[in-house]
């Protein structure tokens, strides 16, 4: 497996001086709040956040959060940051909450039959109708990455590339089930989404982050909305990817070191035996010092990593005039030393994903 460290050699944004950087991106955030939308799907109404007009060439970035968190507690720390801001500021950024978990939303009645995950990811389709996006990039965490998922699988021509943090494509297994009938007897339902979010070592410390989150899920309006979106992820079924069955576009799998969900995605890559992804067009990056939310602890390793993936599908971050192409090492990329690494080794038909490690 070729293992490729990813450092940041330049600045995002060369030439420009950082008064005049941290004055456009200052305007950016205040003039793009976000536009709020409720979007009719066949499944019920879902509340999507759209930021900046973007590049109509361009495939929109959108994002789907995990259990216990919204779209702006799960995506919020990541997309403000300064370098992220100067990836994204030529993208459309869709951020799509779950049915009921964004703030303020309704609490459901006593009884409520909560969506699946099959069709939660049948409600997208219906959000790239709506604005008229031909097709994403997908970022998702936890089982918004098994939603993302689900839905590039079923519609693969819609989607261009696929962010997977903390991914399970797996049903829950016995030993899962049992465990998880254990901790509802003897942990609160914060407690048990808090473990399925972040690292044991990070639990155990109960950092400040823990605390942060412990709190705003105990205190949540909307908490019986959030354990109906718990136990429809826990009754999740098996994706089945497989070599006839996987996903069409590039991928980059991120998980962060000690996360909960490490062991699920390397055996996404099933790299002992038979890959199960096409090896030439996935990524996987485990993140040091990151624990279970690296998207939160780790912006800017992150931020490096996405850099790289969007430059890899051929999108020069710097011009947005740019499109798409099938060459994009021809395009005279800014940094893109190890995007021509990745490129040769998909034209040498590498038998190995390529694994970033930072």
């Amino acid at each position: 497996m070729q293992e490729i460290a990813i450092t940041e050699e330049k600045p995002l944004l060369p030439g420009q001086s950082d008064t005049v950087k941290d004055a456009e991106i200052a305007a950016r955030i205040l003039l793009d709040q976000g536009q709020e939308h409720r979007v009719e799907t066949p499944h019920g109404v879902l509340h999507v956040t759209v930021h900046g007009a973007g590049n109509a060439r361009r495939p929109a970035i959108l994002t789907f959060h995990d259990v216990g968190m919204d779209s702006k507690s799960c995506f919020s720390t990541l997309f403000k940051f300064e370098e992220m801001q100067e990836i994204v500021k030529n993208f459309t950024v869709v951020r799509v909450d779950a049915p009921g978990q964004e703030d303020g939303a309704a609490i459901y009645p006593a009884g409520y039959q909560y969506a699946s995950m099959d069709q939660v990811s049948e409600m997208l389709p219906a959000v790239l109708q709506y604005f008229n996006f031909r097709t994403i990039i997908g970022v998702g965490v936890g089982a918004g990455a098994y939603i993302l998922s689900k839905f590039t699988l079923s519609n693969p021509d819609a989607v261009e590339g696929l962010v997977l943090i903390n991914v399970d494509t797996n049903a829950r297994g016995w030993m899962d089930w049992a465990a998880q009938k254990l901790s509802n007897l003897t942990s609160s339902l914060p407690d048990q989404i808090l473990s399925h979010l972040f690292s044991q070592e990070e639990m155990s410390a109960n950092t400040e982050l823990i605390q942060t989150h412990r709190e705003r899920i105990s205190k949540a309006p909307n908490l019986i909305n959030i354990e109906l979106f718990w136990k429809s992820y826990q009754g999740r079924r098996d994706l089945n990817i497989e070599r006839n069955n996987t996903f069409k576009c590039p991928v980059m799998l991120v998980v962060g070191d000690q996360a909960p969900y490490e062991e699920a995605a390397v055996k996404i890559l099933d790299l002992s035996h038979c890959t199960k992804l096409d090896p030439t067009t996935t990524s996987f990056l485990k993140m040091a010092d990151a624990g279970g939310m690296p998207q939160l602890t780790q912006p800017s390793k992150l931020t490096e990593a996405f850099k790289y993936f969007i430059q890899g599908m051929g999108y020069n971050i710097l011009d947005e005039n740019l499109e798409a192409c099938d060459c994009p090492i021809d395009c005279q990329i800014n940094n893109s030393v190890k995007v021509q690494e990745r490129y040769e080794s998909r034209r040498q038909n590498s038998p190995s994903a390529i694994r970033r490690v930072i």
